[in-house]
């Protein structure tokens, strides 16, 4: 495979990858325009998604493990840089064990319409700040058969380099509509016009058992963030309110494990 040696961290061929421990900085660099996928899992399924790749840097004891994508980067033009660890840790700001990082282009995604349209199985996500959390839900979602996820507005970014790492770059595959702050939740009315039903996920009284509850064929489960849950505002527009049932002594779930119940219980034959 052609690569590109690199020895100054601050080669401006580098640029997507600075800092990227500094979330402030990073939001700010990447904007709506590119992401970052880390680790090798990672890599292979974000070339497998079909977003276009910008730009990939490799540890030299990486290389070896990228020949199987050599055909595809090279016919894309896409540039491998390979620097040693110590210039890539001064780069992107600590030691990188796994050696092994790509930048790619962000998608245009559906608005909440066109999402309705094309899917079955809706995962709405509320709140979710927790980059490992979203990631585990985005992993479980394209596990279980859900189409796609609806977003608000404070919810982290889901093309963030940690979601895409513990998603295993699942969250690629998945069209996500985020929903601005002037829109939310009214958008979420557009989804009962759809021909969906939509759950709210929450421990509360007055829930229905998920596993005694009918699936439709049309269905979008909300989730909102551990905690605070679902804001009242939200759940209104709600035709059920669903809970899993936990033992008595046991407080709560954490969102992602609750969100991977649901899938699979929505799932079931």
């Amino acid at each position: 495979m052609s690569t590109i040696a690199i020895t100054d961290p601050h080669d401006d061929r580098l640029a997507d990858f600075v800092s990227l421990n500094d979330q402030a900085f990073r939001r700010k660099l990447e904007g709506d325009e590119f992401f970052i996928a880390e680790g090798y899992v990672a890599i292979d399924r974000l070339i497998e998604s079909g977003h276009e790749t910008r730009s990939v840097l490799l540890a030299p004891s990486r290389v070896a493990r990228f020949e199987a994508q050599s055909a595809a980067l090279h016919k894309s033009g896409v540039p491998v840089f390979v620097a040693e660890r110590d210039v890539i840790a001064q780069t992107v700001g600590f030691d990188l064990h796994r050696g092994v990082l790509a930048s790619a282009n962000r998608r245009v995604h559906p608005n909440v319409e066109d999402l309705a349209r094309s899917s079955q199985r809706i995962a709405v996500l509320e709140g979710l700040n927790d980059a490992e959390n979203l990631g585990a839900i985005a992993r479980a979602a394209r596990a279980l058969g859900i189409d796609g996820f609806v977003i608000d507005p404070t919810c982290t970014d889901p093309y963030s380099r940690r979601t895409v790492r513990v998603s295993m770059g699942e969250v690629l595959f998945l069209p996500i509509a985020r929903v601005d702050k002037s829109n939310w939740p009214g958008a979420l009315r557009q989804l009962p016009a759809a021909g969906f039903e939509i759950w709210a996920m929450t421990p509360g009284e007055n829930s229905d058992d998920l596993w005694a509850v009918p699936v439709p064929d049309r269905l979008a489960v909300m989730f909102g963030a551990e905690g605070s849950g679902l804001a009242e505002a939200t759940m209104a527009l709600s035709s059920k309110r669903v809970n899993i049932p936990i033992q008595p002594n046991v407080d709560s779930l954490n969102v992602g494990h609750a969100a991977a119940i649901t899938f699979a219980a929505i799932s079931r034959p």
